[in-house]
């Protein structure tokens, strides 16, 4: 047979051969040396199946039509980067003859780095799927998409986490400096790990997951703008961190990852009331600026929980008992909004949460109770009853990691060291848990592990 035809006007069969183009030595049936250049890859004179996807390295191929990779491991496109571009509205099948449609995949292993979507808060789209997961830039943290609403996950693997930490308070005829610390999955007593730089009482404190603030208080009479930190992780004394916008106690705090939250109090001359909210940046040094104002000026007292993106502030007092519930969003600024009423008319409640169920413990209504109620932090509405404390508690501290509470401490109706925990996501009364270093109420308490840091 020739190996050269020209003039050739119809088609030409060749069977049990091979063909060569650019090569006197074909290896294959058809064995073309350089590049195939094809004026229509569409319809049924289409490539419709690519047994091996090897021949994608050098040139980038875009598709009309489905496309099958037959020849592949599951789990396995390392050698394919960019090579194929699926039109819209088609699809790839990566396992023999089954279409996955709307760009799903049994398997995929990335070796190295994966690019999940990112963008803020308002760039969620509006009807995701179930299990979506994306990175919000707002928040700083991972969230995915329930079914009805997306929530942060969780970014620790527990390790070294999971230390809730009681600082200052009040103990008999004066205040404490006192620092300590309890591993929250377990039981047992608390351990000393330091002093704040001065004694304060009437404080609050808030945290990321490795630095705990503790904002304001009184020190034996003077109001403080102080904001002390510590690093959660290791022990050792607080250092001073910057100030409040307004020296004060009985205030409340709360946090995100990232934000540290103080809210209302009261402040100089003595007894005046106030609605600010002042907010940190946990991770730097330096003084609070305005964040807004609470919806009346009150007493919050540690009253304050939060998730990854809202902060909840319950109860209070001015020259009567509140019924009344604010919340507000932590990544933004501005002035807190109504969200639902108490279980109890009251002020001096401790909060602690998870990701989900804020919780609120003791404090008074009017007289000391040890009464425990929950709200959904996502929502709005009133918030419902939990359980009870051990122990009538009137003005007790709290921490939480994303399963447990944790309530310690009170000055009324008698002073004690008392340590109760419960179960975040169940109802039920709390348990004893263990005993502070030194029996005092009106503390602070934090960790490293609450649910405005996210996980489940």
């Amino acid at each position: 047979m020739p190996s050269i035809r020209i003039g050739f006007a119809t088609d030409f069969n060749l069977l049990n051969e091979q063909v060569g183009i650019g090569t006197t030595l074909p290896t294959a049936r058809l064995d073309v040396a350089g590049q195939i250049r094809a004026d229509n890859t569409t319809g049924s004179g289409g490539v419709s199946t690519i047994t091996r996807y090897d021949g994608f390295s050098n040139s980038s191929q875009t598709l009309g039509n489905t496309v099958s990779i037959a020849e592949t491991s599951k789990g396995n496109l390392n050698s394919i980067s960019g090579e194929i571009i699926i039109a819209d509205g088609k699809t790839i099948t990566v396992t023999d003859g089954v279409s996955l449609a709307a760009g799903r995949l049994d398997s995929l292993t990335v070796l190295k780095t994966f690019d999940l979507p990112s963008g803020g808060t308002s760039g969620r789209i509006a009807t995701p799927e179930k299990g979506s997961t994306r990175y919000n830039e707002d928040l700083g943290q991972l969230e995915f998409y329930t079914g009805y609403e997306w929530r942060a996950v969780g970014s620790y693997d527990g390790s070294g986490r999971g230390r809730g930490v009681f600082g200052g308070g009040q103990i008999p005829a004066t205040a404490s400096g006192v620092i300590d610390f309890v591993i929250i999955s377990s039981t047992g007593n608390a351990i000393n790990f330091g002093t704040l730089s001065a004694t304060r009482s009437h404080l609050s404190a808030c945290s990321s997951s490795t630095r705990s603030l503790f904002g304001g208080g009184d020190q034996n009479a003077t109001f403080a703008n102080t904001i002390d930190y510590i690093t959660i992780a290791s022990e050792g004394n607080a250092q001073d961190f910057g100030d409040l916008t307004v020296s004060r106690r009985m205030i409340a705090a709360c946090s995100s990852s990232t934000r540290g939250i103080f809210g209302g109090g009261v402040s100089v001359p003595v007894n005046t009331v106030t609605n600010v909210i002042d907010y940190v940046q946990i991770s730097t040094l330096g003084s609070a600026l305005d964040f807004g104002d609470l919806t009346i000026a009150r007493r919050t007292r540690t009253g304050a929980a939060s998730s990854p993106t809202r902060g909840v502030f319950l109860g209070g007092v001015t020259s009567v008992y509140l019924n009344i519930i604010d919340f507000i969003t932590i990544a933004s600024t501005g002035n807190a909004v109504d969200f639902g009423d108490p279980l109890f008319s009251g002020a001096y409640r401790t909060g602690c949460s998870n990701a989900v169920r804020a919780v609120y413990g003791g404090g008074y209504a009017p007289v000391p109770i040890n009464a425990i109620e929950y709200l959904i932090i996502a929502t709005t509405g009133n918030s419902i009853y939990f359980g009870d404390l051990t122990a009538i508690s009137g003005y007790p501290s709290a921490c939480s990691s994303s399963t447990r509470g944790i309530f310690g401490g009170t000055t009324q109706p008698s002073l004690s060291n008392t340590i109760d925990f419960i179960t975040i996501n169940t109802a039920g009364n709390a348990q004893d848990f263990g005993d502070l270093t030194q029996a005092r109420g009106i503390a602070a308490g934090c960790s490293d592990s609450h649910g405005g840091l996210g996980g489940f």
